[in-house]
């Protein structure tokens, strides 16, 4: 389970899921500590074996988040390890249905061998596309909806991750699948509510200090400055991100939750906090 620094807290006034992208490693190469941040976030994003992730990655993450009490959902990105899912591959919207479908059963089967070989295991609760297909998710209402067409043939009853504002949330709310508003702690935000393009000045946020300051503003409701206009940027917030990729990650999901925590809002896996 997620353990709190002691300290003295305000009162909760607010449920919020924490989220990291996990398991995005392959073969024996490994991205990042999952052990570490399974021990901060509520709720893990796993490599499907697209952008990243194998089966034994898949099946490391499912044993250890039964031990951690963490939710676990898909975590489907396009066929292209080599470029970790971040450049934009053209598909139909067959394929788009299919690279889901196939990403997200991999993760149901690879759960249920974790109950198998341990008597214990998570169930797969959520999907959140990943890098480049969540980004043209988020503006292509066509490829946002072979997303949730293929989430809701695998099970209706799945949440949506996706970011706030987005056409993927919007298309989920069309499907009737459960859903789920994300924010970023450490990216910064365009004027319409998008995610500034990587290379942006700021666009990346490194300092765990200012990423826990972001993480409570967008919680809060409060607005953050647009990197391409200057103006005010409010966005919903059920589930805040940290990602996983980088040395810095473990350090800010701590600083990110602490924050959070001191602001008044109590942590809980997704499942807990979903829009119907």
């Amino acid at each position: 389970m997620l353990r709190l620094r002691p300290a003295v807290r305000r009162l909760a006034t607010k449920r919020i899921n924490l989220n990291a992208d996990l398991a995005e490693g392959y073969g024996p190469w490994r991205l990042t500590d999952d052990a570490a941040l399974m021990d901060i976030v509520t709720t893990a994003n796993v490599a499907c074996g697209g952008h990243a992730g194998d089966a034994a990655a898949m099946a490391r993450a499912c044993a250890l988040a039964a031990t951690k009490g963490v939710s676990v959902g898909a975590h489907p990105g396009y066929d292209d390890k080599p470029g970790f899912g971040r450049r934009a591959v053209p598909l139909s919207m067959e394929e788009v249905e299919e690279l889901v479908t196939v990403q997200l059963g991999a993760l149901r089967g690879i759960s249920r061998l974790a109950w198998a070989r341990h008597g214990a295991g998570v169930e797969v609760t959520h999907v959140k596309p990943h890098g480049a297909l969540n980004n043209v998710a988020c503006v292509d209402s066509n490829v946002a909806a072979a997303i949730c067409r293929a989430i809701r043939a695998v099970d209706a009853s799945l949440i949506v991750l996706a970011p706030a504002g987005s056409e993927l949330l919007r298309a989920a709310e069309d499907f009737a699948l459960p859903r789920a508003a994300e924010v970023f702690a450490d990216r910064g935000y365009l004027s319409d509510g998008t995610l500034a393009p990587r290379h942006l000045d700021g666009a990346l946020i490194v300092d765990a200090a200012e990423a826990a300051r972001n993480a409570v503003r967008l919680a809060s409701g409060e607005p953050v400055r647009a990197l391409d206009t200057g103006a005010d940027v409010v966005l919903q917030a059920d589930s805040v991100c940290v990602h996983g990729d980088k040395p810095s990650a473990v350090a800010q999901a701590r600083a990110v939750r602490d924050a959070l925590v001191d602001a008044g809002f109590e942590l809980a896996p997704l499942p807990e906090i979903v829009c119907i």
